[in-house]
């Protein structure tokens, strides 16, 4: 880990009238999980800095999410929230500075002067949709609306706090995960479906705000937290006292169904005119331009992203209404960053758990060359399963062929080009979630083996029919196709191996010093399977490398920790440390061509690891809320080249393609696309959901497939769909 400021002759180690190098002035206000206080920037600047409370600060989970609000704050900065201007998660006390509005909150403005006037309610409304507008926007949902998050300014409303979860005094509490909210301004799936939460949820609390804001109560009251939640879910909205003109709009967004709300930009053409009346200054997401080839970029495509031109400001007016037509010449009007004020950042209440962790749009754009776009791939999808209790299917790629299983479907091959299904065979819908088919055979034979979770494992030939042969077990399974041979372990000691081509056993015994292996993933250079063996205390390992076709260890050693076998680095193994009894994983562990340990390095934080991606020296670690790390193995003690927060929950294992792109999938059927180069998001998919929601929470989301210049997806309306590799703006 970096070293932590607070320590030495920095000046945050001379007390607590410090944070990083802005010194603090004032407390604007303290909540359950830090101090709000005044500062100033070096040019004078009026700053609102967050200061984490010690107890926290030492917790790493809760540095992890804080690292979240921070990535959330820093996408949604705008014209509508408050701007980012440093932060410090790393700190002994994490801190984020933003601009300082000296503006009331929409609750301290009701208590005080009592409900706003119908024309105050309806810019309030117009000013609150185009925020979530482009909040969305960015790729976040907010889950934390309410009066306390609004900032009354003289440039319209601002929305605050993006994510300080409250463990120690919320009234409701969740697993981890789940959302810790406020529960008169929570929507019904935020109480019944937490993990299934997206805008429209933001567009519950926004009508709870309204009836707030026009009446002094919220639609849904009462003293017991419980009450309000039931209420939310079964009753129907107080709107006594909302004006007339503005009740049918409210109600909509309180409708219970998330389907039935109206979005954001539905809500501003509803309040034509005169909301219009003047054109918002919105600060666009600025496209990086075409970058030129780079030798030195890894993959070779793409080379270092230049520097924007931020003194230009880009503004993004609301489309007018008919018969008028927007004002020319506003876009001189503001320079950048003339917004001039925002808010400090609000710390009372139930906080948010983790705004950053359900996105709701693209995020940052890298557009495609001139050269690609004039070919560009139009990409497909294919409803692969339609009926029944649906899932994302699970494919493979290979010989210029789709393979692709799903619920109800053993296996069946698809057109790449086109998404056609050329051939299927079916079988007994479960409620497992499906296993990805594999290739046979080392490319002789054209077999394709797929397996059921409690099944055998059946070998088809690439041009459909009956299998040509079948491995049955009296136990499930796991199998590595590991060259011509598949190897096969029941998890209780069973060990064995069968020929690719004919199905025939080729040996069944066990291995010296392993009393249950697992195969971990075939590294086809060496010819040799990694497997391993956890001891019963969690404190030592047994790592060994066999031969599939004879089940001969080649070496094998009793190591330090427990480990995983990753795959190869370099003319290594690579392994995973993981905490004993735990999902976090800490270190990584390198051993040398015969095994020999060489080098152990630490992870600069504990991750709740979901994926690994390696290319060459570099290991891309996916956690379970999205965040990404960049590790750098061939450093003496590694490094982090990057991280970033890609504001996914709930994700597959990422994967690489050409040009230094990787790729994973999300539980609700969004594709992400990052560039390895820079750390940057450059592109996701919409959801594709049945029926518009999830059926509930994924223990296995399918990771997608490469094949030059495109990408398969699968998603749990139980489709397939394809998209162009090369233009991941364009999705």
């Amino acid at each position: 880990m970096p070293p932590l400021r607070g320590t030495g002759a920095d000046r945050e180690a001379e007390g607590p009238e410090y944070a990083g190098d802005y010194r603090l002035q004032a407390c604007l206000g303290s909540g359950g999980m830090g101090v709000v206080h005044l500062a100033a920037s070096a040019s004078g600047l009026r700053l609102a800095v967050k200061v984490v409370h010690a107890r926290y600060a030492e917790d790493p989970e809760f540095r992890a999410r804080f690292r979240q609000e921070v990535a959330a704050a820093r996408r949604v900065s705008g014209a509508f929230t408050a701007p980012v201007v440093d932060a410090d998660p790393d700190a002994v006390r994490p801190w984020m500075a933003t601009l300082y509005v000296p503006g009331p909150t929409l609750a301290d403005q009701v208590r005080r002067n009592g409900p706003l006037s119908p024309a105050e309610l309806r810019r309030l409304t117009a000013g609150l949709a185009e925020a979530l507008r482009d909040i969305h926007r960015a790729g976040v949902v907010h889950r934390d609306l309410k009066p306390s998050n609004v900032m009354l300014t003289d440039t319209g409303p601002k929305v605050i706090d993006f994510g300080i979860s409250r463990p120690l005094d919320s009234d409701l509490r969740t697993e981890t995960g789940k959302l810790i909210g406020s529960p008169p301004f929570m929507a019904p799936e935020q109480f019944q479906r937490p993990r299934e939460v997206g805008p429209a949820a933001d567009v519950f609390a926004l009508g709870s705000v309204l009836v707030h804001a026009a009446t002094g109560h919220g639609p849904f009251d009462s003293d017991s937290p419980y009450i309000v939640a039931y209420q939310v879910v079964h009753d129907e909205p107080d709107l006594t006292g909302v004006p007339a003109e503005l009740a049918p709009l409210v109600a909509r967004c309180l409708a219970k169904e998330a389907a039935e709300r109206p979005t954001p930009a539905q809500i501003m053409a509803a309040l034509l005119p005169p909301s219009y009346a003047a054109e918002a200054f919105i600060p666009a997401q600025r496209r990086r331009p075409a970058l030129p080839h780079s030798e030195g970029a890894e993959g070779g495509e793409l080379g270092p992203a230049p520097a924007w031109d931020a003194d230009t400001p880009v503004r993004a007016t609301a489309p007018a209404p008919p018969g008028r037509r927007p004002r020319p010449g506003r876009a001189r009007l503001r320079p950048r960053l003339t917004i001039a004020v925002a808010a400090a950042l609000a710390l009372t209440g139930a906080g948010l758990y983790a705004a950053l962790s359900t996105p709701a749009g693209r995020g940052p754009e890298t557009p495609a060359r001139p050269d690609e776009v004039a070919t560009a791939f139009a990409g497909w999808r294919t409803a692969l399963q339609e009926h029944g209790p649906t899932a994302a299917p699970a494919c493979t790629h290979g010989g210029g062929a789709l393979y692709c299983t799903a619920r109800g479907v053993d296996l069946a091959r698809l057109d790449p080009v086109t998404g056609a299904v050329l051939w299927s065979r079916t079988s007994p819908v479960t409620a497992e979630s499906p296993s990805a088919p594999v290739l046979l055979a080392d490319g002789a034979g054209g077999l394709v083996g797929a397996a059921a979770p409690t099944g055998p494992l059946r070998a088809y030939p690439d041009g459909g029919g009956a299998p040509a042969w079948s491995a049955g077990a009296d136990l499930p399974e796991t199998y590595r196709p590991a060259g011509t041979a598949v190897v096969l372990a029941d998890g209780t000691g069973g060990f064995r191996a069968v020929d690719s081509r004919t199905g025939k056993e080729l040996w069944r015994h066990g291995l010296p010093g392993f009393t249950a292996p697992r195969p971990g993933p075939y590294d086809a250079p060496s010819g040799l399977l990694p497997v391993s063996e956890i001891s019963p205390d969690g404190k030592r390992t047994r790592v060994a490398a066999i031969h599939p076709r004879t089940g001969e260890q080649a070496w094998g050693h009793d190591l330090d920790g427990n480990l995983d076998p990753l795959g190869r680095t370099g003319d290594g193994t690579l392994l995973l440390a993981s905490l004993y009894q735990g999902t976090l994983t800490d270190g990584l562990v390198l051993l040398g061509p015969d095994g020999t340990p060489e080098r152990r390095l630490s992870l600069p934080h504990r991750i709740d690891l979901r994926g690994v991606a390696v290319r060459g020296a570099v290991v891309h670690l996916l956690d379970a809320d999205g965040h990404l790390t960049a590790f750098d193995t061939a450093a003496e003690k590694g490094r982090v080249l990057w991280e970033l927060e890609t504001a996914a929950q709930n994700v597959s294992t990422p994967v690489l393609g050409p040009g230094g792109r990787l790729y994973f999938s999300v539980q609700d059927g969004r594709l992400l696309a990052v560039d390895t180069a820079r750390g940057a998001l450059i592109g996701q998919t919409r959801p594709k959901l049945p029926n518009g929601r999830l059926g509930g929470y994924v223990t296995r989301v399918p990771g997608p497939l490469v094949a030059g210049d495109r990408v398969f997806g699968t998603a749990p309306d139980g489709s397939v769909f394809a998209v162009d590799a090369r233009d991941p703006a364009s999705w």
